[in-house]
């Protein structure tokens, strides 16, 4: 088995790659970039809305929020800014890390450009990792954009990835989303309108607006085309964030990266649903919105694995709300009760499971649930083997927790 976190980062790709084009030698300086993707075109705010409307283009963060809706809502001036949330606070995710780190002139070329038909102000790139925002910055000085652009250093914790937070920290405020659910495109940056999306999303626009949208879309989905960042961990022989046509069958890319294709996996990160089996799944909107492919295997304890996920996802509380405070750290007990025998562990999980969606400040107690009630649903009969006694597995650390086994 091999943890993802332990290894560098491998882009890899099934069928012809796009987002990773030209990264064989590593990372692409901005000669390297242009030899593979060509001039950006320069376009305006009408033909970027046409181009992602034609193809459906969605954010590729969490709430994949259609890209033309999103432009359709800003006002026709006064924009303050666009913002690359690359604060992928995830423990598993890789993908957007791996854009910044190798790609950096594909991002800022999706950035820069929209920034430009729009008329914004500026361009800020949030982002946590140090390897991540030095590439960003050496790849500004070697551009001559008309617009100006800052690397903005966020901090790591899980719910200061989600773009309300994000702003907040942009803004001198603290890394936790408000509770009011405000749009970007109404009130963002400083107060103003502003365009904020994940970095797949300008790398993915950047392409788009080279091939134009009938290359586009010759591969992928009919409803939503062209290519997805997976990153692809846990016990795989082969991990690493791989580009593949949307809509690719599950077990296509586990066979890919060396993985069984006969044991549950986690789609979607720590707040995605576990899959008893990958037999039939298609790779396509909502299981990996934020590209996350975990296969558990079959030699650790998955009771354990969750025990220990929940135990960090209480750790990471914004501190806002009694589902997130008390609701979280409920289930830690709960989880921990059932990994023992108690049988009164797993009624109470239920119980709370059902108390705490809909009623937190922000998507954390909601993404946390979905987890953790998909894990009672996909491990019944390891729940069984427990309360008659133990499953016999030890607890391998497969699902990486920040500062523990598998970080």
């Amino acid at each position: 088995m091999t943890i993802l976190q332990e290894t560098p980062l491998q882009p890899r790709s099934i069928g012809q790659p796009r987002l990773l084009a030209g990264l064989t030698q590593g990372r692409a300086d901005l000669q390297h970039h242009l030899w593979a993707h060509g001039v950006h075109p320069q376009l305006s705010r009408a033909a970027y809305t046409e181009l992602a409307e034609a193809v459906g283009l969605r954010g590729r963060g969490g709430a994949g929020f259609p890209v033309a809706l999103k432009l359709a809502d800003l006002p026709a001036r006064g924009i303050a800014a666009v913002v690359v949330n690359g604060s992928e606070s995830e423990p598993v995710s890789r993908k957007d890390r791996l854009l910044l780190t190798m790609a950096p002139h594909l991002v800022l070329d999706g950035a820069t450009g929209l920034a430009q038909a729009l008329r914004a102000r500026q361009v800020i790139v949030a982002v946590h990792d140090a390897a991540a925002a030095a590439s960003v910055r050496a790849a500004i000085q070697e551009r001559q954009d008309t617009v100006d652009i800052q690397v903005s250093d966020t901090p790591g914790r899980f719910v200061a990835g989600e773009a309300r937070a994000v702003l907040r920290v942009l803004e001198g405020g603290p890394a936790v989303p408000p509770g009011r659910r405000v749009l970007p495109t109404r009130k963002g940056y400083n107060g103003r309108p502003t365009f904020l999306s994940n970095v797949e999303t300008f790398a993915q626009l950047a392409v788009l607006a080279r091939l134009g949208s009938r290359e586009f879309s010759s591969t992928g989905l009919i409803s939503e085309p062209g290519t997805q960042l997976l990153t692809v961990a846990g016990s795989v022989q082969r991990p690493g964030v791989i580009e593949t046509p949307t809509g690719i069958p599950l077990t296509t890319v586990l066979q890919y990266a060396g993985a069984a294709t006969d044991a549950p996996v986690l789609v979607g990160g720590y707040h995605g649903r576990w899959l008893p089996r990958p037999d039939g799944v298609i790779l396509g909107r909502p299981d990996v919105s934020t590209g996350i492919v975990v296969a558990l295997g079959a030699d650790t304890c998955p009771l354990g694995e969750v025990h220990r996920v929940v135990q960090w996802l209480a750790s990471q509380s914004a501190g806002q709300c009694g589902p997130c405070v008390f609701g979280l750290a409920a289930l830690v007990d709960d989880f921990g009760r059932l990994l023992l025998g108690d049988p009164a562990g797993w009624h109470d999980a239920h119980r709370h499971l059902g108390l705490v969606p809909g009623r937190g400040a922000c998507a954390h107690p909601d993404g946390s649930a979905r987890f953790l009630a998909s894990a009672l649903e996909v491990f019944g009969e390891d729940i069984r083997m427990h309360l008659g006694g133990g499953c016999g597995r030890a607890v391998r650390g497969v699902l990486p927790v920040p500062g523990g086994t598998g970080e």
